[in-house]
């Protein structure tokens, strides 16, 4: 593995011990949550509009 590619952390559960990950898998994980995070911020907005779209047919 070279040493610019930092080695994805395994299985990491939400609120689980951070502190035997090395740096680089530490920041790898906080991009990989953002990121996420971005996407579900995506889905919310989707069936946001969705929903909206849905009471405006059926709203009389």
């Amino acid at each position: 593995m070279d040493e610019e590619t930092p080695p994805k952390p395994r299985n990491h559960v939400l609120g689980a011990d951070l502190s035997r990950l090395s740096v680089s898998e530490l920041e790898y994980l906080r991009e990989a949550c953002l990121a996420e995070a971005d996407r579900i911020a995506v889905e919310i907005d989707t069936k946001g509009a969705t929903r909206a779209a849905a009471d405006s047919v059926f709203k009389f």
